[in-house]
């Protein structure tokens, strides 16, 4: 669960990290500073359990509560009842009905490294057995809820509160379409009353959609996928909710009364057991669980999961691990807080905050000038940030970020780090910084000079001078990239060296250079001269669709590259191709047509064109596809009309890309994700674990790159049949319960 939290009131402000609040030696001090870390706490609890509206980052709030359980296991005396310390999430907001939780629904102690994971286990272990078995479950970063259904019918809804009473939301979960209002009874003789707890969850996907809508309406995005569940589900009508498209977990069974029957056997002997019962009664359980013996898988699970956590569409935030047998778990018993059965291995933190230096902007290829944050260096998901991406105008508004503030930067896996909002004291705290005053976006190029204009209708602002030194630099380094030209060694930095000293106006002087163009240029010695030169000589047979890309025509990517190319197959066809031809290609549609035509009627453009035709660049298609098969330049055939197939994995003559394309191109779909509806998984090189699981567990046909060929050319299965992978329908996959 990521905390962003704000400053609480009787606070100097957030903080940093969490190191001693008080010298040992002064015990009135120290009492003040140790009840001061405890408002810190409580406030941020009731932001973000109660309130929704965090803004400390989940790192900074662990570090603080691991601090204040220090201090009070090292000074007993200063320990107090009720402490933030000792309880779970926070009271329920007065907006919902109270329900009290029978059994309480406890927290979770957490580990941040395999050593401290394993100094866990060596604590409980003298009261186990050596073989005994451990269960691995990805711990969802959602709003924890309880379900409660009376001979077999659901009945109650509650969230967790403060772990002993939580809010009524029933009608609000029984929105939810994975949430069945009666049981399987083929799951057997059902309990009188049978209560689940689980996670609800906004799965990325929708989460991206839903803020895309916020911006669009200048409303402000919510902060992550997290706060959007809990932000969706505590909604007092519940006919908001319904528009969310809300998804649940289940992880754990609650209570349960038999009325006097027999106790299901599942529910009597371990986790593992209880939760395949509760997927069989229709209940959604995550399919990532595992069942294993021994610390070293229980770690090999964790790596894993910390390496692939961006293939899912959820969010995680670490793996939960818990003893399988119901006996050993009682024999352990628990704390006040938190069961010494189970622990919770964090993944290194994705949000950190950090100080915000400056504003500054950065000028495109397209003189599209984009605003980034420059930040005081800080170490997140792993790395080192000192700049993050601020998208637009408009999102700096609506995020109301100005230089000076400390800031919230998320970097999730690969993408680009970016800032989610400011970190603020509430009104009235004592010292509580004055912010500074808002940042606003420039008139003018910071290259240049030149006027900075915001189209109409668009949130994007562009530099208007097309000899703009920063588009020149950034035009040519495009045109050099892998999935253009890819001129191995012209990277941004050479290029601009090349631009400053006036060797390179546009991307056609480059099939011009001698090697007595780079004499008194730094950085380009003789042996990376012959490299260069070699390289642009080799980028003149490139295929047309890498061409398009490079030449940075406004919204045309590799997608409509590839199918423009593959649709007209010359470079004279498409420059002299109506938008109506262009706008009808699957995959290209009015609004790039219009954009390649617009680009085709400049003369300056058409001069560059020209004098790529004289350097001997190449301007056509191969009529050979994946498959081998020629094609005519008329449309494709349409084989894969209707059906969606997906992608994973690098193919060894595409892209993926350009994979994805050719399905598009052929009227398939090609998703991200595999469901039920999916005809085929294309199953490359460094394939997503994910996605071939899920393909094996739907049965859904997994081709490798010779069978993708021939489904491009026929539209059929070569020698592909379902259920034939480990793990399909009827087998479960290895480790399942």
């Amino acid at each position: 669960m990521t905390k962003d939290r704000a400053a609480p009131p009787g606070s100097a402000g957030p903080v940093d990290n969490a190191g001693p609040v008080g010298s040992p030696g002064d015990d009135a001090t120290l009492a003040e500073q140790v009840q001061t870390l405890r408002d810190r706490i409580a406030y941020y609890n009731d932001r973000y359990y109660r309130l929704d509206a965090p803004a400390v980052p989940d790192a900074e709030y662990d570090a603080l509560a691991a601090e204040l359980r220090r201090l009070e296991a090292a000074h007993p005396e200063l320990a107090v009842a009720g402490s933030p310390a000792q309880s779970v999430g926070a009271p329920p907001a007065p907006l919902f009905a109270p329900v009290v939780h029978r059994v309480p629904m406890m927290s979770l102690d957490n580990v941040f490294s395999a050593e401290e994971l394993r100094s866990w286990a060596d604590r409980i272990a003298r009261h186990l057995p050596r073989d005994a078995p451990f269960v691995c479950e990805l711990k969802i970063d959602g709003l924890a809820v309880s379900l409660t259904y009376r001979d077999g019918r659901f009945v109650t809804a509650a969230t967790r509160g403060d772990g002993r009473q939580g809010e009524d939301v029933t009608a609000n979960v029984a929105t939810l379409a994975c949430v069945p209002e009666q049981l399987d009874p083929r799951a057997g003789p059902l309990p009188r009353l049978v209560e689940v707890r689980g996670e609800v969850y906004l799965p990325v996907s929708a989460f991206d959609a839903l803020n895309a809508r916020q911006l669009e309406a200048g409303a402000k995005p919510f902060a992550n996928p997290r706060n959007a569940a809990a932000g969706s589900l505590r909604q007092k009508d519940p006919a908001v909710t319904a528009t969310r498209p809300l998804a649940l977990w289940v992880y754990q069974v609650g209570e349960v009364d038999t009325g006097g029957g027999p106790l299901p056997e599942a529910l009597a002997s371990s986790h593992a057991a209880s939760l395949a019962w509760v997927a069989s009664t229709g209940l959604p359980v995550n399919p990532e669980l595992r069942r294993v013996t021994g610390l070293d898988a229980v770690v090999e699970f964790c790596r894993h999961w910390e390496a692939h956590r961006h293939d899912l569409d959820y969010d995680i935030d670490g793996v939960v691990v818990k003893v399988d047998d119901f006996s050993l778990q009682r024999l352990l018993g628990a704390t006040a807080r938190a069961p010494r059965w189970a622990i919770a291995y964090k993944f290194p933190p994705e949000e950190r905050s950090t100080l915000l230096l400056d504003i500054e902007v950065s000028i495109g290829r397209t003189g599209k000038a984009t605003p980034f944050a420059v930040l005081e260096p800080v170490v997140v998901a792993g790395s080192t940030v000192s700049m993050a991406t601020l998208h637009n105008e408009d999102q700096v508004r609506v995020k109301d970020v100005r230089p000076g503030d400390r800031v919230i930067v998320r970097k999730a896996g690969d993408v680009i780090p970016e800032v989610v909002g400011p970190v603020l004291d509430p009104p009235g705290t004592p010292g509580a910084r004055r912010r500074p005053r808002p940042w606003h976006f420039p008139a003018t190029c910071p290259s240049c000079g030149g006027p900075l204009v915001r189209l109409e209708g668009e949130s994007d602002t562009f530099c208007t001078n097309l000899d703009c030194p920063a588009q020149r630099v950034q035009r040519i380094a495009h045109f050099a990239s892998r999935q253009a030209m890819d001129i191995e060694g012209l990277g941004e930095l050479r290029v601009r060296a090349l631009v400053e000293h006036g060797r390179l106006v546009d991307v056609a002087d480059l099939y011009a250079f001698t090697p007595e163009d780079f004499t008194d240029v730094d950085g380009f010695a003789e042996v990376s001269v012959r490299n260069l030169l070699a390289a642009i000589d080799a980028s003149r047979h490139r295929p047309l669709h890498r061409l398009l890309v490079g030449l940075g025509i406004r919204h045309l990517g590799e997608v409509g590259s590839l199918a423009l190319a593959r649709a007209f197959r010359s470079l004279d066809a498409v420059a002299d191709a109506p938008r109506e031809a262009l706008a009808a290609v699957e995959g290209v549609g009015p609004v790039i047509a219009a954009s390649v035509v617009a680009w085709f009627s400049s003369p300056v453009n058409r001069d560059v064109v020209g004098r790529l035709v004289a350097a001997g660049v190449n301007l056509d298609e191969p009529a050979s596809d994946a498959g081998g098969a020629t094609e005519p330049a008329s449309p494709v055939p349409q084989v894969l009309a209707g059906r969606s197939v997906v992608v994973t994995g690098t193919l060894p003559d595409l892209t993926r890309q350009e994979a994805e394309a050719a399905i598009v191109a052929r009227g398939g779909k090609s998703p991200g994700s595999v469901s039920a509806r999916t005809y085929a998984l294309v199953v490359g090189e460094d394939a997503g674990a994910t996605k071939v699981r899920r393909a094996e567990e739907l049965g859904v046909p997994v081709v490798d790159a010779a069978g993708f060929a021939v489904l491009l050319r026929t539209g059929e299965l070569p020698g592909a049949q379902p259920g034939s992978q480990p793990g399909s329908p009827g087998r479960p996959p290895p480790g399942r319960p």
